[in-house]
């Protein structure tokens, strides 16, 4: 990442915690074991929420299938338009993941395969949680994937905890990742399956 796009980044962590959630973007080695993670052979249609600067978004892109649908969805303006810019011709969505089906229904999007997400999960209020994993049941085929990370000491959080419950309420299955040390500070990842 070059140094404009860092500086941007921080600026929108200063500004936005909650939303950001971090105060550097993903490392390659996390954005690639978790784009691994997704089942591309049976994947037609993934959405990315809280793409941010776009590290996943690059290796979604490399991985991607000619013939799988990608949509982002960034709540933040300067980081879609960074988007935008960076990756030219993705559709990016500006606006809430609670708002996921609505987005998709504008993209002709009935029901998505994978979502990778980089929300920071830990972050956010109960209210936040559910909101966004109700919004996902409503697009998320069954079956279908839902691939996100956090960060070692987010699991100590109370919202943190909270999450890590939630998803055992929302998912047939939620397997826990090994920590991914490149990363500073240390992350894993949730996979799981509706």
């Amino acid at each position: 990442m070059i140094a404009r796009e860092y500086t941007k980044f921080i600026s929108e962590f200063v500004c936005h915690p909650r939303a950001v959630g971090a105060v550097a973007p993903s490392s390659s080695n996390l954005a690639r074991h978790l784009v691994e993670s997704v089942d591309w052979p049976h994947t037609s249609n993934v959405v990315e929420y809280g793409p941010g600067t776009g590290s996943i978004t690059e290796e979604i892109l490399c991985q991607l299938p000619s013939d799988t649908t990608f949509l982002a969805i960034e709540i933040s303006p300067r980081f879609a338009e960074m988007l935008r810019m960076r990756f030219p011709g993705i559709r990016v969505c500006e606006g809430s993941v609670s708002q996921v089906k609505e987005h998709c229904a504008c993209h002709g999007i009935e029901q998505v395969d994978a979502i990778v997400s980089g929300l920071p999960w830990a972050s956010f209020a109960d209210e936040d949680q559910t909101a966004y994993l109700d919004a996902t049941m409503e697009v998320l085929r069954r079956g279908g994937q839902f691939i996100t990370y956090g960060y070692l000491q987010g699991r100590l959080l109370p919202a943190g905890r909270r999450f890590r419950h939630k998803l055992n309420q929302y998912f047939s299955e939620v397997r826990v990742s090994k920590p991914v040390w490149a990363k500073l500070p240390p992350a894993f990842f949730y996979l799981c399956r509706r």
